[in-house]
């Protein structure tokens, strides 16, 4: 039998599906078809289709159900907590473009840990080619805490604008105080689209990975990059920053080089009175309460550092200010977010199959019912006809949906999702996919030693056409 030929009914498939469940071995499970139909060639299929529909379809989705198996676990995590948060942006062919989701522990969370969130997209998933971004927070141990995923197809503005509005959305409309994110230039323009009071800084890590490319060119790079993280790093205040970032410039005459000539630091302490301890300026306003250290401890990790407490201390001052006192460090704090479970997926029944076990249910009693005379058989099957044309009708006006969110998702328009194009890679491609300023650095690196290598090669050849050229001479003259 041609494979073209070959089908399994849905019925077929559910008694596939209950003898594997059942532990049927597969060729039992065909003999039982081959005897209910009466013999081999009343099938349109073979053992083969059996075994292969169990490999392929029961026990791994195919790539053609990725899509649906996406949108069905997120129907069935809505299910389990209400307030589970997902939308998507679809293409015209019912493909996934855009995809952001948030449990109900993460929304809580975002409470008291999103005054300031990291977003990064530097990962990607390996099948779809899907840039995979991540919102994070800090919560009050230090650890990071995840408020949010996504996917995307590509990394333009609009696709940006979508997400951060999805991700306000799902927050309750609250923008963080500040946000963190790699040097990409499109994040940049929706965030001052969408978050405008948002104070938006790029994230020191991905400034620092780019050293060794801006700096492999010059003689004995490696000291300079260990100097400059050094100068980075250890720098407590703009006066000292700005007089160890020069000094820098001049010892490794770099003080041409446009990169690193960019760098300055703005923000000005005005003091009110001062103490030094330890080498930190620690500065103390009596009439406003404000304390400040140099080493900036409560700037970047939220507690008070111990040269402040010895100046309120020498102060005589009795009771630290409300506001040096978080509410994520407080232990009367009651968050609600640790009272929710996170989400997790259990292996549960097919919604369709289970629909259709209670369809077939049903329709045994009406069959057997209406087999009793043709007068019944023939409204049963006036019926039938009225009832396909009514659900075709439903199903063709639901076609064409371009987006899809947690309130009006249901399992029909789940199953119209179709998957993203499939790239093919050569390999394991890099998990890591880097900004599109980190590209344009390697390419301009590449294009640099490409221009060198070919002036090497125009200064050979003309080397070799003047020792030919001397060489010919010479003979004429011999």
């Amino acid at each position: 039998m041609l494979k073209q030929y070959r089908e399994l009914s849905m019925s077929i498939r559910r008694t596939i599906e209950n003898n594997d469940e059942a532990g049927i071995r597969p060729s039992k499970t065909y003999q039982s078809f081959v005897a209910a139909a009466g013999g081999h060639r009343e099938l349109n299929f073979i053992e083969k289709d059996v075994r292969n529909y169990i490999t392929r379809e029961v026990r791994n989705v195919s790539e053609q159900e990725d899509a649906k198996e996406f949108g069905k676990y997120f129907l069935r995590m809505k299910e389990k907590n209400p307030n589970f948060f997902f939308e998507l942006e679809l293409e015209e062919d019912q493909s996934i473009k855009l995809a952001f989701w948030a449990d109900a522990r993460s929304r809580a969370a975002f409470e008291y840990f999103g005054d300031v969130i990291s977003f990064d997209t530097t990962y990607n998933t390996n099948r779809y080619n899907l840039v995979c971004g991540s919102f994070v927070g800090v919560n009050h141990h230090g650890q990071s805490t995840l408020l949010g995923c996504s996917l995307m197809k590509n990394e333009e503005i609009e696709s940006f604008k979508w997400l951060f509005q999805c991700w306000l959305r799902c927050m309750g409309g609250n923008a963080p105080k500040g946000f963190l994110t790699d040097q990409c230039a499109s994040m940049k323009r929706a965030l001052e689209a969408c978050m405008p009071t948002t104070v938006h800084r790029w994230c020191i890590w991905h400034i620092m990975k780019k050293i060794p490319s801006k700096l492999n060119g010059y003689k004995g790079h490696a000291n300079i990059e260990q100097e400059m993280s050094h100068v980075v790093w250890n720098s407590h205040s703009k006066d000292s920053f700005d007089r160890n970032w020069n000094d820098f410039l001049l010892n490794f005459g770099l003080a041409d080089n446009k990169w690193l000539s960019g760098y300055l630091v703005y923000e000005v302490v005005e003091q009110v009175s001062s103490s030094i301890f330890n080498n930190f300026s620690v500065t103390y306003d009596s009439v406003a309460a404000e304390v400040k250290c140099q080493c900036l401890l409560f700037e970047s990790r939220g507690i008070l550092c111990r040269h402040a407490l010895s100046v309120l201390s020498f102060e005589q001052v009795s009771q630290v200010s409300p506001r040096y006192i978080l509410e994520r460090w407080s232990k009367k704090v009651k968050r609600r977010h640790t009272h929710i479970k996170s989400s997790h997926d259990e292996p549960l029944m097919e919604p369709r199959s289970k629909r259709f076990d209670q369809l077939v249910f049903r329709s045994q009693n009406i069959c057997e019912f209406a087999s009793e005379s043709e007068e019944l058989t023939a409204i049963l099957h006036c019926a039938y006809d009225n009832v396909m044309a009514e659900m075709e009708a439903l199903k063709a006006k639901r076609k064409g949906t371009s987006s899809l969110s947690h309130e009006d998702a249901n399992l029909e328009s789940v199953n119209e999702l179709q998957s993203p194009p499939r790239i093919r890679t050569r390999g394991r491609p890099k998990n890591r996919l880097g900004s599109k300023l980190e590209k344009q650095i390697a390419n301009a690196t590449k294009k640099k030693k490409t221009k060198v290598l070919s002036e090497v090669n125009v200064m050979f050849f003309k080397f070799v056409v003047i020792e030919f050229i001397f060489l010919v001479n010479s003979l004429a003259n011999v």
